[in-house]
């Protein structure tokens, strides 16, 4: 499937970095470093726009290395970008450690996924059918 993408940023487009990955890695596309101290968060440019087609959505995920390593994580995760959407695609991270920590323009911040999705017809009922769970939810298995 083509996606149409206009790049405005000084970096390459996001590609799949292996055969069998799902997620794009998105980059900082900014003119001086940001630094996000302990427990603050930023909205991070990309310099990226995108239009997919009806059906699909973008979500933008945390990087699993930037947030073990860093502490460092999407707050809004994951966030969707709605095939209507043409403004820049643009991240909001926040530093979950105890320490500065900078992004510099092309820094991997997060991961961009294509997920198809289905519209759907709400079927109001006074009743639902009884399942096997229930109403168990919250680690109800006793399994963390």
């Amino acid at each position: 499937m083509n996606v149409k993408i206009v790049n405005r940023s000084k970096h390459e487009l996001p590609k799949y970095e292996t055969i069998h990955s799902a997620g794009m890695d998105l980059r900082a596309n900014i003119s001086v470093n940001i630094v996000l101290k302990p427990l603050e968060r930023a909205l991070v440019t990309t310099g990226l726009f995108i239009e997919l087609p009806e059906g699909f959505e973008a979500q933008v995920r945390p990087r699993s290395g930037l947030a073990l390593k860093k502490g460092v994580t999407v707050l809004n995760t994951p966030g969707t970008i709605d095939a209507d959407y043409r403004g820049e695609i643009c991240v909001i991270l926040i530093n979950l450690s105890n320490v500065d920590f900078i992004i510099s323009d092309g820094e991997r911040i997060a991961q961009m996924i294509i997920s198809k999705h289905e519209h759907i017809n709400w079927d109001e009922v006074e009743i639902l059918n009884q399942s096997e769970r229930g109403e168990g939810g919250f680690g109800h298995t006793g399994k963390i």
